[in-house]
């Protein structure tokens, strides 16, 4: 059976997700450009914030069984709405900053790299989002 997230819609453009394995529970509004308050996060951007996390989640999986630390990894994602047709995503730039005082062999960083690039979240997008990924490495 799937994960079940139950979800209420409160009015004036807010939900309550509720996540059902955990309980834990998050809110939404629709952004400014699109008739809400802008006080949380949009659906579109929990997409992006999916993305990210997911990301670094996996990547966390493959540092691990590589011995590797990538605690402190920072990820910022910036999403982009088309300006005309059908409103949508229309690309997602992320950047991946590793932590300072990380040493990283060519080979992690390639594994690295591979796990973020196969993550579900980023499967699943449509492939007329443009994603574009940059990973900075501490010198």
């Amino acid at each position: 059976m799937g994960v079940v997230m139950d979800i209420v819609y409160e009015g004036g453009l807010n939900c309550t997700a509720t996540h059902g394995p955990s309980g834990n529970c998050i809110t939404t509004d629709a952004p400014v450009d699109n008739g809400g308050k802008g006080r949380a996060f949009s659906p579109t951007d929990l997409v992006a914030t999916a993305l990210g996390t997911c990301m670094v989640t996996i990547m966390g999986k493959v540092a691990e069984q590589s011995g590797l630390d990538i605690k402190g990894t920072r990820i910022q994602v910036v999403k982009d709405m088309t300006t005309t047709g059908t409103r949508r995503i229309q690309a997602l730039t992320v950047k991946i900053e590793m932590p300072a005082g990380l040493r990283l062999r060519d080979e992690d960083k390639r594994k690295l790299e591979a796990a973020a690039d196969t993550c579900p979240v980023k499967q699943s997008l449509h492939p007329d989002i443009l994603v574009r990924v940059e990973f900075m490495y501490p010198e």
